[in-house]
C-alpha cells in the first residue's frame, strides 16, 4: 500500500481574497498603534500643524494681510494652506515606518505568515489615511478657535477635506516609494524633507502667488500643493471652484497612477 504525500501549497494560494482585506485592516491597525509609541512622529503630527496655525495667525498675519484682496480676511486664507500643509508633512510617516520596518526585518517576518503581500503596503496607506483624518479634526478645532469662520457652506467644507484626504493617499505612495528606497528612518527623513520643503513652502500655501518672483510663480501656482489648496480655498471661502476642483482630482489620480505601482514593483524587489 503506498501513501501518496501532496505537495506543500503555497503561502500565495492559501490567502483569500477576503483575507487580504482582512489582513490589511489589521496591519493598518498595526501602524496606528505603532504611532502611539513613536513620541517623534506624535510630536510631528498633532503639535507641528497647531504651531504653525498660530504662528502664521499672530507673527506673520498682519505682514501678509496687505497682499490679499481688499476684505478677505488671512486666518480664512490661511487655513486651507495649513491643513495641506499638514497632510504634506505627515506623509513622512509613511517613509519612516515603511524604512524601519524594512531596517528591523519585520518585513520578512510578515513574509513567513499566511498574509496578503499587498497588506502592508495597503495597511500603511489605510492607516496614513486615518491618522490624517484625525489631525484636520484637530486643526480644523484650532482654526475655529483663533478665528477661522466658513464663507461658503458645511458642504464646501466636506468638499475640501475630502480633496484633501485623497491627495494625502496620494503622497503616502510617494513616499512608500522612498521609505522603500533608504536604508533606515533617518536616512528616510532626510531624504523626504527637501521634497517635503519644495512642495510647501514654494506654494501658495502661506502668501499668494502673485508676490513670489515671476521666475518662481510659474512652478508655485500649478504644483500639486497649491493646485490642492487653491481647491480647498475656493470650496470653502468662494468663488468659481470647477477648474480647481478638476485639476487637484487630475493630479491626485495622476500621484496615485505614476507612484502605487513603482511602490509595489519596488516592494517586491526589497522582499
Amino acid at each position: 500500500m503506498t501513501t501518496t504525500v501532496s505537495a506543500p501549497t503555497p503561502l500565495s494560494a492559501r490567502v483569500y481574497r477576503g483575507h487580504a482585506v482582512g489582513d490589511a485592516i489589521t496591519m493598518a491597525w498595526r501602524n496606528l498603534l505603532n504611532i502611539r509609541r513613536n513620541p517623534q512622529l506624535l510630536v510631528f503630527a498633532t503639535v507641528q500643524p497647531v504651531i504653525f496655525v498660530v504662528m502664521f495667525r499672530y507673527v506673520f498675519g498682519g505682514a501678509i494681510q496687505g497682499s490679499l484682496p481688499a476684505g478677505q480676511s488671512y486666518i480664512n486664507y490661511l487655513m486651507p494652506g495649513v491643513f495641506v500643509q499638514t497632510i504634506v508633512f505627515g506623509a513622512l510617516t509613511t517613509a519612516v515606518g515603511l524604512a524601519d520596518d524594512l531596517s528591523k526585518g519585520l518585513i520578512d517576518r510578515f513574509r513567513s505568515l499566511p498574509m496578503a503581500r499587498s497588506a502592508v503596503l495597503v495597511g500603511r496607506t489605510l492607516a496614513d489615511l486615518v491618522r490624517n483624518f484625525f489631525v484636520l479634526i484637530l486643526v480644523c478645532t484650532v482654526g475655529f478657535i483663533v478665528g477661522w469662520t466658513i464663507e461658503t457652506n458645511v458642504w464646501g467644507l466636506v468638499g475640501a477635506f475630502g480633496i484633501i484626504l485623497a491627495f494625502a493617499y496620494s503622497l503616502s505612495w510617494l513616499f512608500a516609494i522612498v521609505g522603500l528606497s533608504v536604508k533606515d528612518g533617518e536616512t528616510a527623513q532626510a531624504v523626504s524633507f527637501p521634497i517635503l520643503a519644495v512642495l510647501v513652502f514654494a506654494s501658495s500655501a502661506f502668501v499668494p502667488v502673485a508676490t513670489m518672483p515671476s521666475w518662481l510663480q510659474p512652478w508655485a501656482r500649478n504644483q500639486p500643493v497649491s493646485v490642492v489648496i487653491d481647491a480647498a480655498r475656493v470650496l470653502t471661502i468662494g468663488g468659481p471652484t470647477r477648474e480647481y476642483v478638476i485639476k487637484s482630482i487630475l493630479w491626485i489620480v495622476a500621484i496615485v497612477a505614476v507612484c502605487a505601482p513603482i511602490a509595489v514593483a519596488r516592494y517586491r524587489k526589497v522582499t
